[in-house]
């Protein structure tokens, strides 16, 4: 019933047309350096994703980024680097991870189930905090109603040496799992964070998991954060980070979100 009153919502919203103008790269340092708590978290032999610090030592992204793309397998710790700020080959501060907690519901597999998308997000723990006054972990935020603006700062396929931000993008729907914005996202986008401005500050919403097509428009997916983030940082204490996951739904997003709807996961 949740997910048929979503349909709803988004049947009734027009999707706004993507502009490759409202995507620019952070060209200035001093712009950069609002930003710079962002960083690309590169996976050794597996490519590229966005991720944010929280906190000194913690890392938000997506839970498929913690992933091989091609075959599936879990990624060690020590293949996964953290670079804040990264910038035409230089990195404002750096971080090796200890461990990666992913969310316990998450299941790794093909489809992009809506299931999977609500909770597709992960915590990279690093050895060390990263000491530096000039970056600072973003706080988060309660998440945004359909038709608020939103924005994204990201790294991607063909902008990956320097990040780029989108703004405005547009809350176009949601439920309590999922959000879907008119933000423009590709490939290595992936756990980049949704900011949302409040009182001049800028404060993580949503992580970018999927880039989906939905009537002929582009789309993004926004994990919800709320709960399932609360239980990743709850898990921190345990030993290992690792949990059992359930069974993913039966249904597709294709076919959860309606005819003429497809998905991917955006890890390079």
């Amino acid at each position: 019933m949740l997910m048929r009153f979503f349909l709803m919502i988004l049947l009734a919203l027009p999707v706004a047309a993507q502009s490759q103008q409202s995507m620019r790269k952070l060209l200035s340092a001093d712009e950069a350096k609002a930003w710079q708590a962002v960083g690309r978290i590169n996976m050794q032999g597996a490519g590229f994703c966005t991720g944010a610090l929280i906190a000194p030592n913690l890392v938000l992204t997506a839970a498929h980024c913690m992933y091989h793309p091609k075959t599936g397998e879990r990624l060690a710790s020590d293949r996964i680097h953290f670079l804040a700020g990264w910038r035409q080959g230089r990195a404002a501060a750096h971080g090796q991870a200890r461990r990666t907690i992913v969310h316990p519901d998450y299941v790794h597999g093909n489809a992009a189930e809506v299931e999977r998308v609500a909770v597709d997000i992960a915590i990279v723990e690093l050895e060390h905090p990263i000491r530096n006054a000039a970056i600072l972990p973003f706080e988060r935020v309660e998440r945004p109603d359909i038709g608020d603006k939103v924005m994204v700062v990201s790294y991607a396929k063909e902008r990956a040496e320097m990040p780029s931000i989108e703004e405005p993008c547009e809350v176009l729907g949601k439920d309590e799992r999922v959000m879907v914005l008119s933000c423009t996202v590709n490939f290595g986008s992936s756990g980049s964070p949704i900011f949302v401005m409040e009182n001049g500050v800028a404060k993580i919403a949503s992580v970018v998991s999927a880039k989906a097509n939905w009537q002929d428009k582009n789309v993004a997916l926004g994990t919800s954060l709320g709960a399932p983030l609360e239980e990743l940082l709850a898990h921190l204490e345990q030993d290992n980070g690792v949990f059992k996951s359930r069974k993913p739904g039966r249904l597709s997003l294709a076919e959860q979100l309606g005819r003429n709807s497809a998905s991917k996961f955006l890890t390079n």
